[in-house]
């Protein structure tokens, strides 16, 4: 047959993949913002996806969100509370009774309570514990719990958020900055460790996004600090973030390790 394309004859030279296609995914913190956003985005590019956070109500409506455009099997709902560990156990159980396996892990839940040096001491030690263990413990262990699939699969992918406060930080989020620097040294030491086995392990750094967690801020305000510290001066949305998620848990991103990467429109690089 002619080729009238213009492009010539020659096959094309890239080989791997960019599907995720019946991929097995958990995400964490589903519910709402950047984690409802991943889900929807992998269900979308063909996954199967498990929604995990607290509230039934609340994880119960993002799976019918899911089945009702891809089919009934696109999404499970687990109610989670990622700082309990026989939760997380529950979690990669259910995962794996329903799909077969975990070739994609993201741990996206997380929280943020104002606490600093001057806070009594009682409501101080409760503040920490809690946001540790919830943004950082709680990775660290459903790595594990996952870990045997992941390896099982070939190819596994972990992808840690963590937040543009583990870089930069502002006054009275002690508890919050510390976590989410240690999902960034979580992260580039499970990378060391698991390179070798096929599972990659990256980081995600949102800046400024446009989520629950930030709704607390009136909108003139928000545009404000975006005309000022954002070089894009908008704040982001949960979707751009979610897409750089997918990017780094592609089969073609199997070269892709222990990065730290900032979704933040600059914030980070801006030094005035």
């Amino acid at each position: 047959m002619e080729n009238t394309s213009g492009r010539g004859t020659s096959r094309r030279i890239s080989t791997l993949s960019r599907s995720v296609e019946d991929r097995r995914a958990i995400v964490t913190g589903a519910a709402s913002g950047m984690g409802r956003a991943t889900a929807h985005l992998f269900a979308d590019e063909g996954a199967r996806v498990v929604v995990a956070d607290l509230g039934e109500d609340r994880v119960a409506a993002v799976v019918g969100e899911i089945n009702e455009v891809h089919g009934e099997k696109a999404a499970l709902g687990v109610v989670c509370d990622v700082a309990e560990r026989a939760q997380l156990v529950n979690l990669v159980e259910r995962t794996v009774e329903w799909a077969g396996g975990i070739d994609i892990l993201v741990n996206n839940a997380g929280i943020s309570v104002p606490n600093d040096s001057f806070q009594e001491e009682d409501e101080f030690e409760a503040v920490w514990a809690h946001t540790m263990d919830v943004n950082v413990t709680s990775q660290a262990r459903l790595v594990r719990y996952a870990l045997p699939y992941l390896l099982a699969a070939g190819g596994g992918r972990i992808v840690n958020i963590a937040s543009t406060e583990a870089i930069m930080s502002m006054a009275g989020l002690m508890s919050y900055s510390a976590s989410k620097a240690g999902v960034t040294g979580l992260t580039k030491s499970l990378a060391v460790e698991l390179g070798s086995r096929d599972v990659t392990v990256n980081c995600i750094c949102p800046g400024p996004i446009r989520t629950a967690m930030t709704e607390r801020f009136p909108d003139e305000k928000k545009e404000v600090y975006a005309r000022r510290r954002v070089p894009v001066r908008r704040y982001g949305i949960p979707e751009e973030v979610a897409q750089m998620t997918l990017n780094l848990c592609l089969p073609a991103s199997s070269y892709v390790n222990g990065v730290v990467i900032p979704v933040d429109g600059g914030l980070t690089i801006r030094h005035i």
